[in-house]
């Protein structure tokens, strides 16, 4: 009877080792984080593509704060969604991907920010890396009675920032509000005051590469070039993000990486918001070849 306990704990080790190799020298697994108003089959295309090219790539699309449940506030869905990340990541130690859509890929930034991960690579997928500040069908079915300029009455209380939106609205008009009230993006990019910014630059520089992508027709990000960490000045003219004050200043590290040769920038035309991840094109030129 020992000798069969013996034998069948023998058995699961070697196949706890096989599959703990498995993991450790097969593709990097990837994980997909949806947008707002979305839900965990925005990966599905993603999910579909990579099976062709790497069959043998765990793909793990978060199922989390969906649809309407979006729009709970950014720290409360970044931490619920971390500790799923967390999971994976510790089953997956050769490292993982993320790859995130639109209001996902600044669910991304907090866990990038917050936790020593070993994210080898961060997509973005047009997501409002800089804030957002625009009039779009996405605004005006939350706030019919109001127009872009006068959000920031709504946006910058309390009471604004339950809401996820206001978490990254950033109206270049009011950034003393925004200041004082954003309490995710500006933190973030310590646009105020955080003790924990050191910590936030220390994992982020965890990356070994970042690609942003996005491009002029999007038709929701605004201005779409804060998909590329760019923002509005006061006169709402884009200033490209080599010189936004975070990365001359290297806040959280953007700088640092940019100068290590680890951001890669996409501009692609002709794609609209919603089509971004279930367009072959960005998936094979954007996307792909980065999975490695």
């Amino acid at each position: 009877m020992l000798l069969i306990s013996l034998l069948q704990f023998s058995i699961l080790s070697v196949l706890l080792v096989a599959a703990n190799l498995k993991f450790s020298n097969g593709p990097k697994a990837i994980v997909f984080i949806h947008g707002i108003l979305g839900n965990y089959q925005e990966g599905s295309n993603i999910q579909q593509w990579v099976s062709e090219v790497h069959p043998d790539t765990p793909f793990y699309s978060i199922a989390l704060y969906q649809r309407i449940s979006s729009l709970v506030p950014m720290w409360k869905q970044v931490e619920a969604i971390k500790k799923e990340v967390e999971g994976i990541m510790s089953n997956h130690t050769n490292g993982i991907h993320l790859i995130c859509f639109s209001q996902g890929g600044l669910i991304c930034r907090g866990i990038l920010s917050t936790t020593q991960h070993n994210v080898d690579t961060f997509i973005a997928l047009s997501s409002p890396l800089a804030g957002q500040y625009g009039d779009t069908s996405y605004l005006r079915h939350f706030f019919p009675n109001f127009l872009k300029s006068e959000l920031y009455r709504v946006l910058y209380t309390k009471t604004g920032q339950d809401i996820s939106i206001g978490n990254y609205w950033k109206d270049p008009h009011h950034l003393e509000n925004y200041q004082k009230y954003s309490n995710f993006l500006a933190p973030l990019n310590n646009d105020t005051y955080t003790p924990q910014i050191n910590d936030y630059k220390k994992n982020f520089l965890r990356l070994s590469r970042i690609v942003l992508i996005g491009g002029p027709d999007d038709g929701v990000i605004t201005p779409w070039e804060s998909s590329h960490f760019a923002f509005y000045d006061t006169n709402e003219k884009v200033v490209e993000f080599e010189q936004q004050r975070y990365f001359l200043e290297d806040s959280f590290g953007l700088k640092t990486l940019f100068s290590e040769g680890k951001i890669k920038i996409y501009v692609i035309p002709g794609v609209q918001h919603v089509h971004w991840h279930s367009n072959r094109t960005v998936f094979n030129s954007a996307i792909l070849p980065w999975l490695i």
